[in-house]
Formats: C-alpha cells, structure tokens, sequence
C-alpha cells in the first residue's frame, strides 16, 4: 500500500500554483459555447497599465471572483472577461517620470521613440499585471484576454463615436474645463490633482453668447 508522505511544513505558494494550473489546463474557467445553461458574465473593469495592483485591486477582483464561482456552482454558464486598460493620459505621465529620471524628456527622444517606449511599457506592467490577477487565482477566461487598444476594439469606439456623432450626441461646444498646460490637452475631473495652497482668489467674468 502506498503512503504518501506529508511535507513537514505547509507550503501555500506551491498549492496554489499547482491547483491553479489544474484548473486552467481543464478548462473550468471558460463558458461552454454550447450549453444551453442560463448565462452569467462579468467584464473585468481593466486595470490601467500604469504600474502593478494595489489592495483595492485585490478587494475588487476577490469579489467579481466570488460572484462568478458562486454562478458556477449554481448551474450558470459563467465568463469572466479579463482584459487591461491603455489610460492614455495616466500611462503617458508614469512613462515620461521614467525618463526624468532617466535625465531625458519626450521632446528629446522624439515621437516614434516615445511611442515605442509606451508600447514596451505596456507589454511590461500588462503582462506582470495578468500575472497578479493569476496569482490571486482569478478564474477568468484568459484565452479571451483583451487590451483596450486591441485592433477590434478601437475599431468598435470609432464606429460608435460616429454614429453618436451623426445623431447629435456627441457635440462642440463652450465650456469651462479641466486643462492641462503641459500635455496640452482637457482633463476628466478623476484625472485632476487638487491642492491647498495660499493664493490670491481672483474672480473671472467670461463671456457668453
């Protein structure tokens, strides 16, 4: 009779590896495109690319992560939709205090370059990004991973942008905004850093038609 022999000490790190690629290799994370099963999906709110997961990441994910396993055990046909986020704005700023330190600008090295250092700072976070998720033992479908500038998905925001365009939906108009001086472009409310400061409180009139 054979005796399996129990390790002295516990060893999560291994476990987890070990049950998590038995879970991937059977495919217990992917929708069966043929069940006729009730279907239950989550998107991924994409991690932007800026830099590695936090604890909040790690509370959000643990919860889509508990929704989707509690479906499955339910009889729904589950997928979880991973995927990263670009954040334009967010991911240019983190690439450019790289090469601060660094002792250069993006005016320096040029627009090609500066757009090859992006894509190389991308490839990098992107992929340590999905490997964090991984190691908190998302059950995503990964084989459907996703990246917000994906050839497909662009596509699918410009045709949108235009038919919301040619409906009038989407207009120009006059308004006050958040403006960035240094990248020379208009800024969410999320995207703007406040700051106290002692200063003199000046009151503007601006003109309207």
């Amino acid at each position: 009779m054979n005796k399996e022999v129990l390790e002295k000490a516990f060893e999560p790190q291994e476990v987890e590896k070990r049950w998590y690629r038995y879970w991937e290799e059977n495919g217990l994370f992917k929708p069966d495109m043929s069940s006729d099963k009730e279907p239950f999906c989550i998107v991924i709110p994409p991690p932007n690319v800026t830099g590695t997961l936090h604890m909040g990441h790690a509370l959000n994910n643990t919860l889509q992560d508990i929704l989707c396993r509690y479906k499955r055990m339910k009889g729904y046909n589950v997928l979880w939709q991973p995927g990263t986020d670009h954040a334009g704005i967010a991911t240019q700023n983190v690439v450019e205090k790289d090469l601060a330190a660094k002792g250069t600008t993006r005016h320096e090295i040029g627009r090609e370059r500066f757009i090859e250092l992006v894509w190389e700072w991308r490839k990098k976070y992107g992929g340590l990004i999905i490997n964090q998720l991984k190691r908190l033992g998302c059950s995503c479908d990964w084989s459907r991973e996703r990246f917000t500038m994906d050839e497909g998905l662009s596509r699918a925001v410009l045709e949108v942008f235009v038919r919301l365009y040619e409906e009038g939906l989407i207009y120009r108009g006059d308004y006050i905004i958040n403006w960035c001086p240094r990248c020379h472009t208009a800024l969410a409310d999320l995207e703007v850093e406040h700051e106290e400061m002692d200063s003199h409180l000046y009151y503007i009139k601006y003109p309207f038609e």
